[in-house]
């Protein structure tokens, strides 16, 4: 299947290892050209170098209300033009409701949700039909994942925006849709799973309980995600499309 990449423009955020990265590649290898970003400069470069000519590092934070317009304008400049975005970050600090402390969720507020919702709103502003917005958010936002009480916060609220915004910019033709990932082999889900204290039985337990028996790869993930941010998939909009081995049992 032709995705209808080729030569598209896009913005991946959290794009230096993981699921922004493996979603950026996905999106490379079929044609698109990228912006991944990265706290850090060095981090991003290398990143983009490791996709090859098609992608171009940006060192940016998603908590800087700065960022959202710089990345729009880095893409037109430098690429030639903007397409849609995907929203990515690393996951907010592990614990319970007595662990969190109060700079824990509000960093992770500033970093998760609001900088999510900016950069959103600022590809609205600059999309034309046609355009699309994805968030990466996680199977927290139907069921809660014990030890992340922070992220058992934010994301359903996330997702809940990302609703109401599917519903604003349909009649422009922008498309906004959201992923939710559940045990898939990052380092993030690994340094999860060894928060047990047995993180070889940890895992066996999670994928027990997986239809597939397995975790997911980065590279499963990402190939998911271009295909939601392609043309081929422009009638879809407002999903929330889990991407968990069939982990959720929910319609």
């Amino acid at each position: 299947m032709d995705l209808g990449l080729k030569d598209r423009v896009y913005v991946v955020t959290g794009a230096t290892r993981g699921l922004g990265h493996a979603s950026a590649a996905a999106l490379a290898a079929d044609g698109a050209k990228v912006i991944v970003t990265g706290r850090d400069e060095k981090g991003a470069a290398e990143a983009a170098a490791a996709l090859g000519p098609r992608a171009l590092g940006v060192a940016a934070d998603n908590a800087d209300p700065s960022t959202a317009q710089r990345l729009i304008s880095t893409a037109r400049e430098r690429l030639g033009r903007f397409d849609g975005i995907l929203i990515s970050v690393g996951g907010p600090a592990p614990g319970f409701a007595a662990d969190n402390t109060d700079e824990q969720w509000q960093s992770a507020f500033e970093s998760v949700f609001l900088g999510a919702v900016r950069l959103a709103r600022a590809a609205a502003a600059e999309l034309g039909e046609g355009g699309v917005i994805g968030f990466v958010l996680s199977g927290s936002v139907h069921e809660p994942i014990p030890g992340l009480t922070i992220s058992n916060g934010l994301r359903p609220g996330l997702a809940g925006f990302a609703k109401s915004l599917a519903d604003e910019l349909g009649p422009r033709g922008i498309r906004v849709v959201g992923l939710l990932p559940a045990r898939i082999d990052t380092d993030r889900v690994r340094e999860l799973d060894a928060l047990s204290g047995d993180a070889e039985s940890a895992r066996a337990a999670n994928e027990s309980r997986i239809p597939l028996r397995r975790y997911g790869t980065p590279e499963e993930f990402g190939k998911t995600a271009a295909f939601l941010l392609s043309p081929a998939a422009s009638y879809l909009t407002g999903i929330m499309l889990p991407v968990d081995g069939g982990a959720r049992r929910g319609f």
